[in-house]
């Protein structure tokens, strides 16, 4: 395992709680009516973003999916225009555009997300491509879902990766179902398992609730993208808490009682929170970083609250247009 700063340890927990906290207060928005639509929450899977998340560097590249506020908030960004961006705010990260399916920050290396399944795999593809002609050292991840695992799209991009040894870590959030679908009634195999056709390393983190576990495994990919050695398949064991999309109510009840319950006790942050006390971290400091925590998602809904919405005379900004076709 990695040797760590205590620092790092507790930014760690911290940009958990970030997750945590941020998402909790999205679900609630948007039942209140205050967000539009819906949104997708990483609550359960926090362990898993962060470790992957701090495992790159400032200047690294990410592709997200629907499931992802949390990535931006593990790689750094602030929650003010991450919250603005999901009520529709002009002062969002996308200027309000792009909502929470497809939000984007620049600013920490995140291309951007997408409501279809896969959709962004290639483009941090295309980033690793980039990377590799400039020879900047750096790195492109991909995050898609198990859902996701079963996509052409995913497979093309990873042979791409393998015949142009591309540095490029593709990360599987395995939370073991697709909306109301287990994957193992879809799913033929282990995941990780199919790198092997591509002439690449895979990686199974079974302890997906361990954001040490996740971060080693991330930083190992990592160290041999950046070495030019190639592209990594990873794969992560996770489960998310809440539904799959908040106000969503399906018929059945997809979800063995008994199954869920015994991920709630492995919940991510109160197993870390564990760990840092056996490290010597008192509960005053951990019980600061979950005040932190709620103190900055509060202040990103005021900053919101007091945003403009975008104007409609922008509208078309930041659009492509064939200006001389609509002449």
């Amino acid at each position: 395992m990695a040797e760590l700063t205590r620092d790092t340890l507790r930014e760690m927990q911290l940009r958990m709680l970030r997750i945590r906290a941020f998402d909790e207060r999205a679900s609630k928005m948007v039942k209140r009516g205050h967000i539009p639509g819906t949104v997708h929450t990483s609550i359960g899977q926090e362990a898993q973003v962060v470790g992957a998340t701090m495992a790159l560097g400032a200047g690294d590249y990410m592709s997200g999916n629907h499931r992802s506020h949390g990535h931006p908030i593990g790689k750094g960004s602030p929650l003010g225009p991450l919250m603005a961006e999901l009520v529709g705010k002009a002062t969002g990260v996308c200027k309000g555009k792009g909502g929470s399916l497809h939000l984007a920050d620049f600013a920490v290396g995140s291309l951007g997300e997408s409501g279809i399944v896969g959709s962004s795999i290639p483009i941090a593809n295309g980033a690793a491509l980039s990377s590799k002609v400039l020879n900047n050292g750096k790195v492109a991840l991909a995050f898609f879902g198990d859902g996701a695992a079963n996509q052409g799209v995913l497979y093309e991009s990873m042979n791409m990766a393998g015949v142009w040894d591309l540095p490029m870590i593709f990360l599987c959030e395995n939370n073991q179902y697709a909306l109301s679908t287990p994957a193992h009634t879809v799913t033929s195999g282990i995941i990780s398992e199919r790198a092997a056709g591509f002439g690449m390393p895979g990686i199974r983190v079974e302890e997906g609730q361990d954001v040490l576990a996740v971060y080693d495994a991330v930083s190992e990919a990592v160290a041999r993208a950046r070495a030019g050695d190639g592209p990594t398949l990873v794969e992560v064991m996770t489960y998310r808490y809440n539904e799959h999309s908040e106000g969503l109510r399906l018929g059945t009840d997809y979800r063995n009682a008994d199954e869920r319950e015994a991920w709630l006790k492995k919940d991510p942050i109160m197993l870390f929170r564990h760990y840092l006390a056996s490290q010597g971290f008192s509960d005053d400091d951990l019980d600061g970083l979950e005040a932190t925590a709620l103190a900055e998602v509060d202040a990103a809904v005021a900053f919101s609250d007091a945003s403009p919405y975008p104007d409609l005379s922008v509208a078309f900004d930041d659009l492509y247009t064939d200006k001389e076709s609509a002449a």
